[in-house]
């Protein structure tokens, strides 16, 4: 598969946080020609291993945000709790995706009131996701439980994976599927090289819900080293000043020097620009301190370990239609696996 359809699998794979089993198979199949040993963790961490030696983590979370089913109402819509932070703004007359626990998609419809019986004051409103409703067609709780539909059932506002033009693309998830296939790639672009250490990759579970799958992994890892990868708040758009632009989408992938999560250790963002530098990559930072990443909690476990975080720049995200240029994750790659390389000088 091109690296176009590889990010069109894993963005259309259904992977709320703390359900993503369809995106851990995905990867799965994706990595293991190129590992020695895959595994799953207690809390859904896919760890992914290849050498011997001191231990190097290469970190993506696979989850998205989404939503929870947390009450039926008696004439058959459902009510939702978010799983992940989303922008109450934008939720309004959205198609939903339900998986229901035989697995099954259930479709709905997050409900507005027209414009025609709207007072003046309403239109004007953000509406809270509390006071949100979904219409999925039943007519009774019965009949919406007779579609499978139960209380904590994952949901997710879902529009496929598009190629708006070439280079160019939109869909969900991209924070953190575009970090995800960087990982897997870089795993088959280096299945031949030998690395002085032991390569470690995490696809992560949970990290909307506080970054829980890779603080697990990490401690489990213990490396002396970590790199996490993100997909991240791209914000060159009209409106936006440059100096609260985190990054641009077109400049290539972004070095974090801190966040709402770390500060990054000057060594490790030296040698990422020395890399990058060395290469011909262009690259920007991330400016501080928006987001927070899995290298938060990666960093902090085991007394301490050197972490730092590597982005695609990707517009819109947490929301269905994030977009991001192919000539980003490509040079996101060159930079990892360039990374990666030469990796066991820190330690």
């Amino acid at each position: 598969m091109s690296l176009e359809q590889k990010l069109q699998t894993l963005s259309d794979a259904f992977g709320v946080a703390g359900f993503e089993d369809e995106v851990r198979e995905v990867i799965h199949k994706m990595v293991s020609p190129y590992v020695e040993s895959c595994e799953t963790d207690a809390l859904g961490n896919l760890l992914c291993s290849r050498g011997s030696g001191d231990p190097i983590m290469l970190d993506a979370h696979m989850d998205e945000v989404g939503f929870m089913v947390k009450w039926i109402e008696k004439d058959g819509f459902l009510r939702l709790s978010p799983l992940g932070g989303w922008d109450e703004r934008i939720l309004l007359a959205h198609r939903l995706t339900i998986r229901t626990r035989n697995g099954r998609d259930v479709y709905g419809v997050i409900g507005s009131t027209p414009p025609h019986i709207s007072s003046d004051g309403d239109r004007d409103k953000v509406v809270p996701l509390e006071d949100l409703f979904v219409d999925i067609g039943a007519r009774s709780r019965d009949e919406a439980e007779g579609f499978g539909v139960r209380i904590g059932d994952p949901a997710t506002i879902h529009y496929p994976f598009l190629k708006m033009r070439e280079g160019y693309f939109t869909g969900k998830a991209f924070d953190d599927r575009a970090g995800c296939l960087v990982a897997a790639e870089a795993l088959r672009i280096l299945a031949k090289e030998k690395l002085p250490y032991k390569l470690v990759v995490s696809f992560s579970a949970h990290e909307e819900g506080g970054l829980r799958g890779a603080k697990v992994a990490a401690y489990r890892i213990a490396p002396k080293l970590a790199l996490a990868l993100e997909g991240t708040i791209g914000a060159d758009m009209p409106g936006v000043p440059e100096a609260k632009q985190p990054v641009r989408l077109g400049h290539g992938p972004a070095i974090t020097l801190a966040d709402r999560s770390i500060t990054v250790k000057p060594k490790v963002a030296r040698f990422l620009e020395k890399i990058a530098d060395e290469n011909g990559i262009p690259y920007q930072y991330k400016l501080p301190s928006y987001g927070s990443t899995d290298a938060g909690a990666i960093h902090l476990e085991r007394g301490g370990i050197l972490a730092g975080v590597v982005s695609v720049p990707c517009r819109y995200i947490h929301s269905p239609v994030s977009t991001l240029y192919l000539s980003d994750l490509e040079a996101t790659l060159k930079l990892v696996v360039a990374f990666l390389k030469r990796a066991g000088e820190l330690l």
